[in-house]
């Protein structure tokens, strides 16, 4: 009997164990967001300007982690896709700048693609215009609310359905996208161009400055009528933090070039603050608990949409 029961207690012990080791790796994880911020927003990188080292260095960083989640390379290099962006705003010498969309694939054998995606580019130090200093040119712009809180989020997500041991029913395709400073660049040259056919996208997910969150407010969810299916898919969604839903896909930022291709989008987006576009958007100032959060959020519908057959567009407009 003793054996019997010591024979019960390992297996109960081994299994717990298993459980707890999928559960904390698979998970939404604070301190790999944290990681990821404090990088993509330090002084070292000048703000990640579209065309600058530095920004060519974020590239870097958020292709070695697909790589290093096994997601496949889908771009039309490996995992980049490259184009030209313009510097409009402002006259400077170099206002013709090359640019790089990264994108990495979770192939599950499915019909249809999830799109998850983020800008990772910032106002760099502030010579390509949009800096709501009046004294900005010259000073660093971290951008950690906008957008490295976004490439967080898009980094965990990979992460997660990398490493769930789950096979979902679609295929995930993980985009961070170059030159949306510059007027949504990246977005638009990806839908143009796109790597895999548009008809196969199912819907596309776009995190732009997720990090400042006001629960007076909550974070809004910017595209939910832009598919019928979005009441289903967002049923039984609970979270800790507040958010509310708005029914247009346009405007903004990167959902706006798939909504434009009579794709269903949604916008995760915390609202602006003092520090949007200043020298002051720094990794200190992000709030990490709610992002993580918000990216459980996120987790839930992705999950839920994976339930959906393929996705109806509505025309919000």
């Amino acid at each position: 009997m003793r054996r019997v029961l010591a024979y019960h207690k390992a297996a109960f012990l081994l299994s717990s164990f298993i459980f707890l080791s999928y559960f904390s790796f698979a998970q939404i994880n604070r301190d790999q967001l944290r990681r990821h911020i404090y990088y993509l927003a330090d002084d070292k990188m000048k703000g990640r300007g579209t065309g600058s080292k530095q920004v060519k260095k974020a590239a870097d960083y958020i292709e070695k982690e697909f790589k290093k989640y096994g997601l496949a390379p889908k771009g039309e290099k490996g995992y980049r896709q490259t184009f030209e962006a313009k510097v409009k705003r402002v006259v400077v010498k170099d206002s013709i700048r090359q640019a790089d969309n990264i994108i990495g694939f979770l192939d599950n054998g499915g019909t249809y693609t999830v799109v998850v995606g983020a800008h990772y580019d910032h106002l760099g130090e502030g010579r390509q215009g949009s800096s709501k200093d009046s004294l900005g040119v010259g000073k660093i712009h971290n951008g950690a609310d906008d957008n490295a809180s976004g490439v967080a989020g898009l980094l965990e997500l990979a992460r997660h359905y990398a490493t769930n041991n789950v096979r979902e029913k679609y295929n995930l395709l993980f985009i961070a996208f170059g030159a949306e400073e510059l007027g949504l660049v990246g977005s638009k040259y990806f839908t143009n161009h796109p790597t895999l056919p548009l008809e196969n996208i199912q819907w596309m997910l776009n995190m732009d400055m997720i990090g400042r969150y006001n629960p007076e407010n909550g974070v809004a969810v910017i595209g939910y009528g832009t598919s019928s299916l979005f009441p289903a898919i967002f049923e039984g969604v609970k979270s800790d933090i507040k958010f509310y839903t708005g029914k247009d896909g346009n405007g903004g930022s990167d959902q706006t070039s798939f909504y434009k291709k009579n794709i269903p989008v949604l916008f995760f987006h915390t609202g602006g603050h003092p520090d949007y576009h200043m020298p002051g958007d720094d990794a200190d100032k992000v709030d990490y608990a709610a992002l993580q959060s918000i990216l459980e959020i996120e987790r839930q519908v992705i999950d839920n949409s994976m339930d959906q057959p393929k996705m109806d567009f509505v025309w919000t407009n």
